[in-house]
């Protein structure tokens, strides 16, 4: 038996290979477990918001309280795109685990595995895109509100008499 080959033919270039391959997409899924940690951080910062918004609407008088709710409806709008993004991080982590266990099943057997990992992977980057996408539109609204609050002036903290 020549050197580097087992009883079922596998050299062990062959096994290196399918360890590089596989090892080619955990680099995308750092970059996901990232933006997902992006996505949650600013979720958590949405979340204080509305409850900041909540508290200062059982306190307003009527002339702010619609101010107020359509902030509330702001906020529920940025939450779900930020939603959306999580979501499609996951799935996106969901396919590129998925590719990485089919890179070693296809090293066990050839045919469809291989169609199957192209279209799981390009799930993957769909995903991840889409991911990106609803996290553009959130930083998006989340830009506008604040350039609407300032021109209109209802800043807390302008509310408030600060100086800021």
């Amino acid at each position: 038996m020549p050197f580097g080959l087992d009883p079922a033919g596998i050299t062990l270039d062959f096994v290196a290979r399918v360890i590089q391959m596989s090892l080619t997409p955990v680099f995308l899924l750092t970059g996901l477990a990232t933006l997902l940690n992006v996505f949650s951080t600013r979720l958590a910062r949405v979340t204080a918001k509305a409850d900041q918004t909540i508290k200062d609407l059982a306190a307003a008088d009527k002339a702010s309280a619609p101010a107020l709710r359509d902030q509330l409806v702001y906020l529920r709008r940025r939450s779900v795109a930020l939603d959306i993004a999580v979501i499609l991080v996951a799935g996106a982590g969901a396919a590129t685990c998925t590719t990485v266990l089919l890179f070693f099943l296809g090293g066990l057997s050839g045919g469809i595995i291989g169609r199957v990992l192209l279209w799981v992977f390009a799930a993957a980057i769909a995903c991840a895109l889409g991911a990106i996408a609803a996290y553009t539109a959130e930083m998006l609204m989340a830009g506008t509100g604040i350039r609407a609050e300032l021109i209109h002036g209802v800043r807390r903290h302008s509310r408030r008499g600060g100086d800021t």
